[in-house]
């Protein structure tokens, strides 16, 4: 009896440290933010899928979300603005061995980035695309975003937004994702089986994470942290294979949340290496 137990270094290691860039912590993100849940999500994600770690790569553009890349150790890289996924689409051609994942937010996918995110899932590029939506340009200053619910205040739309938001699970889908869902951050069990699954699966994969900011779009909505988590836990509902034009994001009535596309369908690789052995 006495004395404490003895309790070893390695015990006392994070399970992600072998992952995470440790020299680069602590971490640019504000109190209450999503993005370090859903983040590590994706790193639980990729150790359960058992892929060769020196075959992984991670993508990110500019915005909160895309400072990710810079935290993970793995191959990574942090592009220029709405460019993640067409560095990443260089990266798969170059080497189709890769399993390359994109970690950007919804202003850096769906705005600047818009064009490529529809034109890469209409190729059924073989990659996985992350995107966690916060609402608002959180990065810049809390500007209106492609995906600011209607009537909701920013920086740029002080008396509410006038504008309706995309609705991103439909926009993936109509586009030709071969794997659509949609979580938010606080279904962490949920979402880390979800980025597995599409990780592991062939196509064009795109997983929507909705996730609190709280220092730009919450404090100008007069919405705290826990009050979004409330929503999240309340006003949410699993629904695997709902029909994406139903999902759109609304509050004060329910949201869906779930698997809803898993299709198969060839890839753009393979399409091209079918056309290349018939020239042959």
């Amino acid at each position: 009896m006495g004395g404490s137990p003895d309790i070893s270094k390695k015990q006392l290691d994070h399970p992600l440290d072998d992952l995470i860039r440790t020299d680069r912590l602590p971490h640019i993100w504000c109190a209450g933010c999503g993005i370090g849940t859903v983040f590590s999500s994706c790193l639980t994600a990729i150790k359960a899928s058992e892929l060769e770690l020196n075959n992984i790569s991670m993508v990110s553009g500019i915005g909160c979300s895309g400072r990710a890349a810079g935290y993970v150790k793995l191959d990574s890289f942090h592009t220029t603005h709405g460019r993640a996924i067409p560095f990443a689409t260089g990266l798969k051609l170059g080497n189709p061995d890769l399993n390359v994942i994109v970690f950007s937010g919804d202003g850096d996918l769906f705005a600047i980035g818009g064009n490529h995110m529809i034109h890469a899932a209409r190729r059924n590029m073989d990659i996985t695309v992350i995107c966690v939506n916060n609402l608002n340009y959180g990065m810049t200053g809390g500007q209106v975003a492609a995906t600011t619910p209607h009537m909701a205040k920013s920086t740029t739309t002080p008396s509410g937004n006038p504008e309706d938001p995309f609705n991103l699970p439909l926009l993936a889908y109509a586009s030709g994702a071969t794997y659509v869902a949609r979580w938010t951050m606080l279904h962490t069990r949920e979402l880390t089986s979800s980025i597995q699954e599409a990780i592991l699966k062939k196509g064009f994969s795109f997983i929507e994470v909705l996730s609190p900011c709280p220092v730009n779009y919450g404090r100008r909505n007069k919405e705290k942290a826990l009050d979004t988590l409330k929503l999240y836990q309340e006003k949410t509902i699993i629904r695997n294979g709902a029909i994406p034009a139903g999902l759109d994001i609304d509050f004060s009535k329910e949201v869906v949340l779930g698997k809803f596309v898993d299709v198969e369908r060839d890839t753009y690789i393979e399409r091209y290496e079918k056309i290349c052995r018939q020239e042959s």
